[in-house]
């Protein structure tokens, strides 16, 4: 039998227009995004569906955009095909509060409300130290090490064999792409990003953070949920309360929380919300692995 996992895209995956389809035609697509507007104080429904760009950009709108968009495209698929479900689940960053509520672990409209107050307190840490993150392709990991250790930046993502981001200052930042590209790195890109997430630089955010999870009522997960942090399963309440706040200050540690289910034997992964992102880790992961991606109601009829 086919070990099937379910993947959740992060802050980046957003453009003006995802959802509208599942939206129109699905009424149990419709409600997800009503459940969540009804949650918040900003049409979100118009943001997701016309934009401004910039507006949907933004990190405290962004991510309540990407959540609502991701469990609204997940309820219809679920709903056209039942007899496909979910061994384990896994989100990158703000994707794991996606698979959070997809487990049973966490309700969705208080996920929504959550990862809107996670936006916020990550802009205002963001303007208090402000930042940058930087992408190297390329570079093993010991010399990216190396680059952090003489710029003063911390590495935010592992996601793929060579491809890390690190996060810091924007003077230490540019430090850094200057000397990855002396060690030959072949791009170092500057993210379009306000701030230096994953990072000692979120301290305050994740306090804050710390105090709202304190709030919310977290249950053992029904599916597994892989934590970003330590690239582990986790089910109970109290870890996954204090992964969700590590998480912010900490390393998102995806290409280890890939080879993890690959070599527990998983093979078919479905990424379900906007964009194609884990799809293209993926494949610099384990190119054999099956990722099929449910972005549209075309996705959804095609299986």
């Amino acid at each position: 039998m086919v070990k099937i996992a379910f993947l959740f895209p992060g802050q980046g995956a957003q453009y003006v227009g995802m959802g509208r389809d599942i939206y129109r035609k699905y009424k149990t697509g419709r409600r997800i995004f009503e459940e969540a507007q009804a949650s918040l104080d900003f049409d979100l429904i118009k943001v997701c569906f016309e934009g401004p760009p910039e507006k949907l950009s933004r990190t405290d709108i962004s991510q309540p955009a990407i959540l609502t968009t991701s469990i609204a495209l997940l309820r219809v698929f679920q709903e056209l095909n039942p007899h496909i479900s979910p061994e384990v689940l896994a989100g990158l960053s703000l994707g794991e509060y996606s698979a959070l509520v997809a487990s049973g672990s966490l309700d969705f409209k208080e996920a929504v409300k959550l990862v809107r107050k996670r936006g916020q307190f990550m802009e205002e840490a963001s303007l208090r130290h402000p930042g940058k993150m930087l992408s190297i392709i390329g570079l093993a990991p010991e010399k990216i090490e190396e680059i952090c250790k003489v710029s003063k930046t911390e590495i935010a993502n592992l996601n793929c064999p060579g491809q890390i981001v690190v996060s810091g200052k924007e003077e230490n930042i540019d430090l850094a792409a200057k000397l990855a590209r002396e060690k030959e790195a072949k791009r170092a890109i500057i993210l379009d990003v306000s701030g230096p997430f994953h990072s000692s630089f979120m301290e305050e955010a994740a306090l804050s953070l710390k105090k709202e999870l304190e709030k919310v009522d977290i249950l053992p997960s029904k599916i597994a949920v892989v934590s970003n942090v330590g690239a582990v399963r986790e089910t109970e309440p109290d870890k996954i309360k204090k992964n969700l706040v590590s998480q912010v200050i900490h390393s998102v540690k995806w290409q280890n929380s890939m080879e993890l289910l690959i070599n527990d034997g998983f093979k078919e992964f479905f990424e379900i919300g906007p964009g194609k992102v884990l799809r293209g880790l993926m494949r610099r992961i384990d190119a054999s692995a099956s990722v099929i991606n449910i972005e549209t109601e075309k996705d959804m009829l095609s299986l």
